[in-house]
């Protein structure tokens, strides 16, 4: 039937873990792509998806935070996040404050144009994967979203060796 997922059937050769590794983090890899292939071509024109993750996230937390904690939280070099917030202040989607206690740190909000942006974007793209989830079935994401959760916790500690 048109638009439903093929089911794969693990072979023989993906019952060790390094191939059941190797086959998990393909798919991962697959569907990254193709959502932020589908995402990306949803969001409104000048908007990356890195613009709309850091202000999808000033929003959710509804507090400032400095470059640093926005890098960390992105996993991405303080560079690469010092250029994406230049772009979001520069289209004034965010404000970037100094820190009235320490000059050398800055503090970030997303301003009232960056909450309007954010707002556009999830009401452009959110009926698109709407629609995957509706593909795939409700209970489906539902049952796969706790193992999803999971790997992304243990890859999170898998990155943070020396805190162990």
């Amino acid at each position: 039937m048109p638009g439903k997922p093929v089911e794969h059937q693990p072979s023989g050769t993906e019952g060790s873990a390094d191939a059941l590794a190797a086959s998990l983090f393909s798919e991962v890899f697959i569907a990254d792509q193709l959502a932020r292939d589908l995402i990306g071509k949803s969001l409104p024109k000048g908007m990356q998806i890195s613009h709309f993750s850091v202000l999808n996230l000033l929003a959710h937390l509804g507090v400032e935070r400095s470059p640093a904690e926005l890098a960390e939280a992105f996993h991405v070099t303080r560079g690469a996040m010092t250029n994406t917030l230049s772009r979001l202040e520069w289209a004034g989607h965010i404000h970037i404050r100094p820190d009235w206690d320490d000059a050398r740190r800055k503090f970030v909000a997303i301003s009232p144009a960056g909450r309007a942006a954010r707002d556009a974007a999830l009401a452009a793209f959110m009926p698109r994967i709407g629609d995957v989830v509706r593909e795939i079935g409700a209970e489906r994401v539902r049952a796969a979203l706790p193992v999803l959760r999971l790997l992304r916790r243990q890859l999170e500690e898998a990155l943070r060796p020396e805190e162990r």
